[in-house]
């Protein structure tokens, strides 16, 4: 038999990769380079998409050069990306009009009712799964269009196209085809869950021109073949990257979940083919589809700062030198000497949803060193991940038996430690840290019938490591208390700095008219 592997390209927050694996579900090759990330203003994240493809294509023939793989042997390509962030380009010359707006992005948190003509928020939550945030990507495009005249004037002309990452790459290494998938149209506030299409009162509320939008197409099924980078590769997935991580696990069945830490953390749980409602905080989202099939959703808890807090201690305060570092740091100290970060740098996600709420360092004293804080960092991320875990467990009505976890923060021991101390529940890590890629290639080589089923896939899932709790309930109940007061606090300085900002209401805002 002669060999044959599968490719994904994994577009993500900091950096992109490009990997190939191969029928086992082994990673063979990995080329990987940063892109540059841009902080025009506070609260803005911006990044260069005409860099990314840049990179993007550079990546993909270095990553079968290294495994001495001919072009001919990959069979698919899967894509998988960050995905609210949001990129807007000339039809006619592919150039990118601006920046791209990261998802992590605020810029709108003021102004989401201006930029919803002040829809109702449960209306419209229950058409798309989302809250009202600066998380999705809808509100930065309106914010686009309406910033610039003649941005919109060329939109509604049908010059213009909008995409997330993964509809850009694909125009670009396609020569020109313009689609997206359900996981990622989901999160535009775009996308009608039900009908998985675009829904006309939604882009009216936010005043996008339907001749930008991307086709919709299932997360599983070719949907074109490759002109650039490596010609003549089917395109055989495109998927979110924390639906990717969710096929990478092989949770495939209802009740199954991963949480993912990477430049934010995500805690996903499959819930079949039901659409579930959220009384606690979390998203309501497409886990996947596959050509011909049902779509299965997904409760999703969304947290914006893990490793871009560990990234902001070695870029921005110069603690530590190299993102490993952090754990050793940490290392030095027995505890956090009484000071709590909350790294509210993009408002707070799951499941507060508060996006006025700033980042804080609280019980600082002249004992406190750099152990301490980098120590109160991975406490940061382990809390954050206790409070959408609670969230998820009273949707669900029941306990979580353990929590399966991948991403690249998973290397440091310590924070997986503090997870496991703060959950009270196993933390189990699999062999494949890196499962938003691998389920990038999982969706890609199902696509074409490399893997002929799902359940083939789970015999490549392997445990390689276990943590369990370590404190006793008094201390984890003491600390996890701290931590709320945190947070509250952390709520209430943002909420009073806005209002110090914003000065009394406009008249044009008062009693304005809400639809639905």
């Amino acid at each position: 038999m002669s060999r044959s592997f599968v490719a994904a390209i994994d577009q993500g927050t900091t950096s992109t990769r490009c990997l190939l694996f191969d029928r086992d579900g082994r990673m063979v090759s990995v080329a990987q380079r940063p892109h540059q990330q841009h902080y025009p203003r506070p609260g803005w994240v911006e990044h260069d998409a005409a860099e990314i493809w840049r990179i993007t294509r550079e990546l993909l023939p270095q990553a079968l050069d290294d495994a001495a793989v001919d072009p001919g042997e990959v069979v698919s390509l899967g894509v998988t990306n960050q995905r609210e962030t949001t990129v807007v380009w000339d039809r006619a010359t592919g150039e990118p009009v601006g920046p791209a707006i990261v998802w992590q992005d605020v810029r709108t948190a003021d102004r989401l009712g201006e930029l919803t003509d002040h829809v109702d928020e449960s209306w419209l939550a229950e058409r798309t799964g989302l809250p009202l945030s600066s998380y999705p990507s809808g509100p930065k495009l309106r914010w686009l269009l309406d910033g610039d005249p003649a941005l919109r004037e060329r939109a509604q002309a049908g010059e213009l196209l909008f995409g997330t990452m993964d509809t850009w790459l694909v125009w670009n290494l396609t020569g020109g085809l313009h689609v997206t998938d359900v996981t990622n149209a989901s999160r535009t506030l775009l996308m009608d869950l039900r009908t998985l299409a675009w829904d006309p009162e939604l882009l009216a509320c936010m005043h996008v021109p339907v001749s930008m939008l991307p086709e919709i197409r299932p997360s599983i099924g070719v949907v074109g073949t490759t002109r650039h980078g490596v010609p003549g590769i089917p395109i055989g997935a495109l998927v979110g990257d924390q639906q990717a991580s969710l096929l990478g696990q092989t949770a495939f069945d209802a009740g199954e979940a991963k949480c993912t830490f990477g430049t934010g953390s995500f805690l996903l749980l499959n819930t079949g083919t039901e659409i579930v409602r959220s009384t606690s905080g979390l998203i309501t989202t497409l886990a996947a589809n596959a050509e011909g099939e049902p779509a299965t959703y997904a409760l999703e808890g969304s947290v914006a700062a893990a490793g871009s807090l560990v990234e902001w201690c070695r870029t921005s305060l110069g603690l530590i030198r190299t993102a490993p570092e952090i754990e050793t740091l940490a290392g030095t100290v027995a505890d956090n000497g009484g000071c709590v970060i909350v790294p509210a740098f993009s408002g707070l996600y799951a499941p507060h949803w508060e996006p006025d709420a700033q980042g804080t360092v609280l019980g600082l004293t002249s004992y406190i060193e750099k152990g301490h804080l980098a120590r109160a960092v991975l406490e940061a991320v382990a809390w954050q991940t206790r409070d959408v875990v609670d969230a998820m467990t009273q949707d669900a009505g029941s306990a979580m038996a353990f929590l399966a976890v991948d991403g690249g923060m998973t290397a440091n021991n310590l924070l997986m430690q503090t997870v496991a101390d703060v959950l009270d529940v196993p933390v189990i890590r699999p062999m494949m840290a890196e499962s938003v890629s691998l389920g990038a290639a999982y969706a890609a080589g199902l696509a074409v019938g490399y893997w002929s089923d799902r359940s083939v896939l789970r015999s490549h899932w392997h445990r390689a490591a276990e943590w369990r709790s370590e404190v006793t309930a008094d201390d984890r109940e003491r600390a996890y208390a701290a931590w709320r007061d945190a947070v509250a606090l952390s709520i209430a300085w943002g909420r009073g700095q806005g209002a110090r900002r914003q000065g009394p209401p406009r008249t044009a805002e008062v009693g304005a008219p809400a639809i639905h």
